[in-house]
């Protein structure tokens, strides 16, 4: 472990998440981040070198106890998320403070805590965003507005540690994750695998931007699916 880096990636146990753990696994220490300890423990079990990161980072006091014991960490992957899909007509305060609380101030809390294990090994943090905060379509503006909010929060911290901890964002096009199978199914949409990004090629952006030489930085990167 000592001549790995080491990664935090949460959301770790599934889609997005369990492929950049795997991406990065070959050759970095993988911090796993979930909720369900039989689903962590399992994934660490079948990395080369990894440890568990039990907490749900709606838990404000689990999240504080579960980042208490790091101290250096080499870069931190927020990659939790959900969607939820609606007309603003139709939307409840319930909806949009859900949507917040796990896709902004989910990942922004977490940073904070984390930020002084962060900047003891001049880290990274790659925010995993979507072309959701670029663009928004009808019944997606509560999903959009969230990822824009994100977009800010990377913005701010990028500006507040230049010169000390790197800042990306990740904005992925649709990707073929259970997510994405249940979103086409409340749209009454077929589901066509093949039309979207596979989880794979998120995670191999992320391995480019903690790949970078320390002089340059990755701020924001956009991948499609080609279709």
């Amino acid at each position: 472990m000592s001549e790995r880096k080491s990664v935090l990636v949460t959301g770790a146990t599934r889609g997005i998440g369990r492929a950049i753990a795997e991406e990065l696994a070959g050759d970095w220490h993988v911090v796993v981040g979930g909720r369900r300890p039989d689903a962590v423990h399992a994934l660490v079990e079948s990395l080369p070198s990894a440890e568990p990161f039990i907490a749900d980072v709606l838990d404000g006091d689990a999240l504080v106890a579960a980042a208490a014991p790091i101290t250096e960490l080499d870069a931190l992957v927020p990659c939790a998320g959900q969607t939820t899909l609606g007309r603003i007509a139709e939307l409840t305060p319930e909806q949009w403070r859900a949507e917040f609380e796990l896709n902004v101030i989910a990942p922004a809390q977490l940073t904070r805590l984390l930020l002084p294990a962060l900047r003891a090994r001049s880290g990274h943090v790659v925010f995993i965003n979507s072309g959701g905060g670029f663009h928004t379509r009808g019944n997606d503006a509560c999903y959009s507005a969230s990822k824009r909010a994100l977009i800010a929060v990377a913005d701010g911290l990028r500006a507040e540690e230049a010169g000390v901890v790197r800042v990306t964002s990740i904005h992925p096009g649709k990707v073929d994750t259970d997510m994405q199978v249940a979103m086409q199914a409340e749209l009454g949409n077929p589901y066509e695998p093949e039309r979207y990004l596979r989880p794979h090629d998120v995670a191999r952006t992320v391995r480019l931007a903690l790949t970078m030489d320390p002089g340059a930085v990755i701020d924001m990167l956009s991948v499609r699916p080609t279709r």
